[in-house]
């Protein structure tokens, strides 16, 4: 009898899914198919934008930023993964501020959904209910160099993380939209350039209002002027004539964590836009952003 006990237990560990621990809730669950290192409870709570309300800043919601803002807007638009709920401030906080770097290959997954959007977006191409549901099921499979040159669906050229200074670099040991520029670059094909820099510190953005955000972001980054990393741009630069892309601006994606105010992805935006255009290139600047607020 004992035998037969110890067999059904046995038979039963083989045929039901393990119980891992979740990466977002910490609790023992099934573990998703889709998403690897979460429950199927939690994946089922991700609160994906599916449908940006904004076209300009991927907000879910009415969004009064994009029309009060003075002067031409930097960048042609920006797209994020999930809505900032209070349980995704969570998971960002376990990431970014407790140095759970375990986090970084599914939060930089998801991000991608967002890549998804914007280049189903921007090749012209109507999402049916399908379609469109598809981009958020589960992670794209890693495409063939061959068939992306192939392909006619848009494709940026350049991913630039937002650089963190070398305050948080120390309090955090890494960049966290650098990690996650990582996941969509192998993703996508699309390489990584660190085509910005900080000048200054700025302290936390998220105890300050509006204003005090645009205040603070005005003159905090840069362009890369490090020779090597000017290098490569020039390089890159120089291919795309080869291929007959120089007819087209530049596509840079700008990547972080968060989008709040914008003021960050103005900023930066409006810093590599001055270092295009002192190589005598023009471009068009994107954004992505893990949550939307």
């Amino acid at each position: 009898m004992r035998q037969l006990t110890s067999w059904m237990k046995q038979a039963r560990s083989l045929i039901a899914p393990s119980q891992t621990e979740c990466l977002f809730c910490g609790r023992r669950g099934r573990p998703s198919h889709e998403w690897p290192g979460i429950c199927v409870h939690c994946q089922s709570g991700i609160p994906w934008i599916r449908v940006p309300r904004c076209q300009i800043c991927g907000r879910h919601v009415g969004c009064p930023d994009c029309s009060r803002s003075n002067g031409p807007i930097p960048i042609v638009c920006n797209r994020s993964t999930v809505a900032y709920t209070s349980d995704m401030r969570e998971i960002l906080g376990q990431y970014k501020y407790r140095g759970n770097e375990r986090l970084a290959p599914v939060l930089g997954l998801m991000l991608d959904r967002a890549y998804a959007l914007l280049q189903h977006e921007q090749s012209g191409q109507q999402l049916n209910g399908a379609s469109q549901s598809n981009l958020f099921s589960k992670p794209f499979p890693i495409l063939h160099s061959k068939l992306r040159m192939r392909s006619n669906l848009w494709q940026a050229d350049l991913l630039v993380p937002v650089p963190v200074s070398a305050v948080r670099l120390s309090e955090r040991g890494f960049n966290q939209a650098e990690r996650l520029a990582e996941v969509v670059s192998l993703q996508r094909g699309v390489p990584q350039l660190p085509l910005l820099v900080r000048t200054h510190h700025t302290a936390k953005q998220s105890f300050k209002s509006r204003k005090e955000r645009l205040a603070d972001m005005k003159h905090a980054f840069a362009g890369n002027t490090d020779p090597v990393v000017l290098q490569i741009l020039k390089e890159y630069l120089h291919s795309r004539m080869t291929h007959q892309l120089e007819q087209r601006p530049l596509r840079i994606i700008i990547v972080d964590d968060i989008y709040t105010t914008g003021s960050t992805i103005r900023a930066c935006a409006g810093a590599l836009q001055q270092l295009c255009r002192s190589l005598d290139c023009t471009a068009e600047i994107y954004s992505l952003t893990w949550a939307r607020s």
